[in-house]
């Protein structure tokens, strides 16, 4: 079988992102699997795992990988970095015509380069196949009760990504004392199961939503809301799933009867732009309405929580949003408002157990089909652009990428 060689990219995009498609331990791994794949890193002085892990363990590292044949990173490619002629995979952020990206996928068709997006990397089913939701739910939960401790003064947790890895954080979870309050976690996806993961590690009881709404407790519990919990047809009659999914503009959102008994919300469902927000501004000005932390996932900016007037960052995770103006705040500033977590790269924040879950999926669920065969079109699909064109799949990005 012809040698193949695939080159893990040195990350370029500012600010830099720590996280790599392969652990030193995977691409060992990959090598010994498959004889034909040789593995070449890029030198990067600020990747999770170092040049020398990579070199302990055998591993060519070089300055330039341009002679690869396949290029693997994380984030988008800077485009005076991208070589003609390569495949390439990354998050692309094109899919949704951002605009920001326009020039990006402009300079892949005039290169002729092969995208493959891990984003569009889906099976038969059109279930995405590799992702980040896990560690983005586990971060921003992480985030939201270390907020919940720094308002009121509670315990103080280390910064997520001061800590090593996951099983690092989750030690530094044994801090949280909490009073009974009673949490919010929407969504049912990889997110919300990541956020439920370090809901649990902490020992916080799940409840069910009729019993949230209707009792007390003497502890902190927390429920689990799916799009059913807290959306209503307009013109009555029983939630239909498949109705709510094709045409979410039929139903209004009922989510203000928790928002009136809960104090922390962290949101993890997928929001639709013609679905109705889980609450309005004008609601949130209303005495009885409760809530005084958000941890938005998501992270969708002036979407489903009006709260959430932009993202922040890693290194200034929070800031306070005043419903009445309608403006950010300093964080902290006034108890009467509510404090908002928005970091929209959270698994950056734990970018080495991230790597090693994502590289995990890479190599049991993508490389065969990369190095080997893509017998059932796994490639193919998640292909963007290819030989200077966009794919079929993705012709509906010709007006974006050509105009």
């Amino acid at each position: 079988m012809e040698t193949i060689r695939l080159g893990i990219i040195k990350e370029g995009k500012t600010p830099p992102d720590k996280r790599v498609p392969f652990s030193p331990l995977q691409v060992v791994e990959i090598e010994q699997r498959y004889p034909h794949v040789k593995v070449v890193v890029q030198e990067s002085p600020i990747r999770a795992f170092t040049d020398d892990e990579y070199r302990e363990k055998g591993i060519e590292v070089a300055s330039d990988v341009s002679d690869c044949d396949i290029l693997m990173g994380i984030k988008e490619v800077p485009i005076s970095n991208l070589v003609p002629k390569k495949t390439y995979l990354f998050f692309s952020h094109t899919t949704k015509k951002q605009p920001y990206n326009k020039k990006l996928i402009q300079a892949i068709l005039e290169k002729k380069i092969r995208l493959v997006d891990y984003e569009a990397l889906k099976d038969k089913l059109n279930n995405r196949l590799v992702a980040f939701g896990r560690f983005a739910g586990i971060v921003g939960a992480y985030n939201g009760l270390l907020t919940y401790g720094r308002r009121y003064n509670l315990f103080s947790l280390r910064k997520a990504s001061e800590c090593f890895d996951i099983n690092d954080l989750k030690i530094e979870l044994r801090k949280v004392k909490l009073p009974p309050i009673k949490i919010i976690l929407t969504g049912g996806g990889r997110v919300a199961k990541g956020a439920m993961e370090t809901l649990d590690t902490v020992g916080i009881r799940k409840v069910n939503p009729k019993d949230f709404l209707s009792n007390t407790f003497d502890e902190a519990v927390y429920v689990q809301l799916s799009s059913a919990d807290y959306h209503a047809r307009k013109e009555g009659g029983q939630f239909n799933r498949e109705e709510f999914h094709q045409n979410p503009q039929h139903y209004k959102s009922t989510f203000l009867q928790f928002a009136k008994v809960a104090d922390l919300l962290i949101a993890g469902a997928f929001w639709n732009p013609t679905a109705p927000v889980l609450f309005t501004r004008e609601e949130m000005t209303q005495p009885d309405f409760k809530l005084k932390i958000i941890a938005d996932v998501t992270c969708d900016i002036e979407g489903s929580i009006p709260a959430t007037k932009r993202p922040s960052t890693i290194v200034d995770p929070i800031y306070d949003y005043n419903p009445v103006t309608d403006q950010v705040e300093l964080p902290m500033s006034n108890p009467d408002l509510v404090t908002v977590m928005a970091v929209d790269n959270l698994p950056c924040e734990l970018p080495r157990s991230a790597s090693e879950e994502f590289g995990r999926d890479l190599i049991d669920k993508i490389l065969p089909a990369l190095v080997i065969a893509d017998k059932d079109g796994v490639i193919k699909r998640g292909s963007i652009t290819k030989g200077g064109k966009l794919t079929e799949h993705f012709l509906y990005l010709s007006d974006y990428a050509y105009g």
